[in-house]
């Protein structure tokens, strides 16, 4: 029986269906104000952002924005064989993409806003998320959808549990502070571009 890694690595990519990076710009040109970068972020960034998660304790993970999978392929790779990781994102072409590249029975692909998170979650038979990262612009989000997000999230974290955002601007801070008292940050300086990490965590 493959392992999980091994599910995690099982993507096919069927004619007729564009590149991570063709669909990345795509979605870029489409909706400018939803993606955060014209560029998928970098290997370094992946692995500075999900270092700090507890994996042994992690039953789901929730991604907001995932676009191409770029985060996706590396949470399922790091995750129990018994978690889920459910990928919210209001990109439609998006969620077809990754609904025909990753085939792992553990991945979950959402076509609606993470203002929801938590209509969603209980849709999915969860009582709360260990973790959740998003990638989204929240600066650049239309009026009172951040603040409503970050409140969502927060409700939706278990106590222990933490929401991991990289941007691109420092300004995504203001909408976590009124929520999370503990918040660490570092910066990836070799990602195009450069990348503020910031981890909120639930206490």
């Amino acid at each position: 029986m493959p392992s999980s890694t091994t599910a995690a690595r099982r993507n096919t990519r069927p004619a007729g269906v564009p590149s991570p990076v063709a669909m990345f710009f795509q979605g870029f040109l489409k909706h400018p104000v939803m993606v955060g970068s014209i560029i998928p972020s970098s290997d370094k960034l992946i692995r500075k952002m999900l270092g700090p998660v507890d994996w042994a304790a992690c039953k789901l993970f929730v991604e907001y924005g995932p676009g191409v999978g770029t985060f996706c392929r590396p949470i399922l790779e790091r995750m129990a064989p018994d978690a889920t990781l459910i990928a919210i994102d209001t990109n439609a072409d998006f969620i077809r993409y990754l609904d025909h590249t990753i085939t792992d029975s553990r991945f979950v692909a959402v076509e609606g806003s993470a203002a929801d998170v938590e209509r969603i979650v209980r849709d999915h038979g969860h009582d709360h998320a260990d973790y959740v990262l998003s990638g989204l612009p929240f600066s650049t989000l239309p009026a009172g959808i951040g603040p409503a997000i970050a409140a969502a999230t927060h409700r939706v974290i278990r106590p222990g549990g933490a929401f991991l955002v990289y941007q691109f601007s420092p300004k995504v801070k203001d909408f976590l502070t009124p929520h999370f008292d503990t918040i660490d940050h570092d910066m990836e300086w070799w990602n195009v571009p450069p990348a503020q990490l910031y981890w909120a965590w639930k206490d």
